[in-house]
């Protein structure tokens, strides 16, 4: 090979190594300073960019995605002087790729320190209860500050998240007595409540059943009353029937009605829930002359029905109406024979 083509060879190898160094492929998400001479002076965009060669240089690569960083525990003492085990996770996007560049040192160092620093001082001013109970507030005050510290470095930060507050050993043990306490405490106030709603509940029904019962017996009563009304009046006009037959010269009425209540009345002590032996009284033959009359009345009515109906206008002329047949009164027995 001679010395042409060797000169030839090293100019093309030198413009492939200036092509190589002055195009630039940026990849979707990232941003990269370019420096001359130590000093920046653009951002290259994603895709292909171009710089001078031997003069410029990438500077910084940055990612323009959100990042997550993880917040390491620490132990925080409240306002109360209780301790707390805390940690936290942030999440953070470069906007400006050469002040988070340039503006800080080491960018996620400056942001867990800030994110440290100021959860001291947000739990520190809240007691325990306070710090166990009010996670979100903690989230949006420890945001609002870290948020507002990094913007001068070109950093927007999202969204700061407490993952855990431990308590100590002793302070949870006591936290779940209590809580234990006012469980037990809300079990015996539901159930005393549930008592005193159904001794109400019982009471009320108690009063409606009586009240109702009371009603019965009212209308019961009213109606025992009209029955018996209605009787005393069925009983007195039969008494005033029979009075007047007794006016009029007819004793057979009046036979037949004391023959009739006193068989009835015999009636009804034989038929006594209690009577297994029936005793025939004394006056047992008065019983039969009573039976024996009340017969010889439905004969007599029965005689005249046959007469009124032969001699229909005849008879219907001497029998008076409303009057029953003309029997004998029943025989008498003397007491104690």
């Amino acid at each position: 090979m001679d010395g042409l083509t060797l000169v030839a060879a090293a100019i093309a190898a030198l413009a492939l190594v200036t092509i190589f160094a002055g195009v630039k492929a940026v990849p979707q998400g990232r941003e990269w300073t370019v420096e001359r001479f130590g000093r920046f002076t653009k951002v290259l965009k994603p895709g292909l960019n171009l710089i001078i060669p031997y003069f410029d240089r990438i500077g910084r690569k940055l990612s323009m995605m959100e990042e997550v960083l993880i917040i390491p525990s620490q132990v925080v003492i409240t306002r109360d002087n209780a301790t707390v085990t805390a940690d936290a996770i942030a999440f953070y996007q470069v906007v400006d790729a050469a002040k988070a560049a340039y503006e800080v040192a080491n960018l996620q160092a400056g942001i867990t320190n800030l994110c440290l620093t100021n959860a001291r001082t947000v739990i520190g001013a809240m007691d325990l209860d306070e710090v166990l109970s009010k996670r979100d507030e903690i989230n949006q005050r420890l945001l609002s500050v870290v948020d507002q510290a990094t913007s001068p470095w070109g950093v927007k930060v999202t969204r700061i998240e407490i993952k855990d507050l431990s308590p100590p050993t002793d302070i949870t043990e006591a936290m779940a007595r209590q809580m234990k306490a006012e469980r037990f405490r809300r079990a015996e106030v539901t159930q005393a409540d549930g008592e005193k709603q159904g001794a109400i509940l019982r009471a009320e029904g108690a009063k409606q059943s009586a009240i109702l019962q009371a009603e019965g017996r009212k209308e019961a009563a009213f109606r025992d009353a009209e029955a018996r009304e209605r009787l005393a009046q069925a009983e007195a006009k039969a008494t005033q029937m029979v009075s007047d037959s007794i006016e009029a010269g007819n004793v057979n009425a009046l036979n037949y009605f004391l023959g009739q209540k006193y068989v009835d009345a015999f009636a009804q002590l034989a038929s006594a829930p209690n009577q297994k032996f029936v005793i025939v009284p004394m006056e047992s033959a008065g019983l039969l002359g009573s039976i024996a009359g009340i017969a010889e009345m439905t004969r007599e009515a029965i005689s005249s029905q046959v007469a009124s109906t032969a001699t229909p206008a005849a008879a219907r002329g001497t029998r008076a109406a409303g009057t029953v047949p003309n029997v004998q009164p029943p025989p008498t027995r003397p007491a104690g024979t």
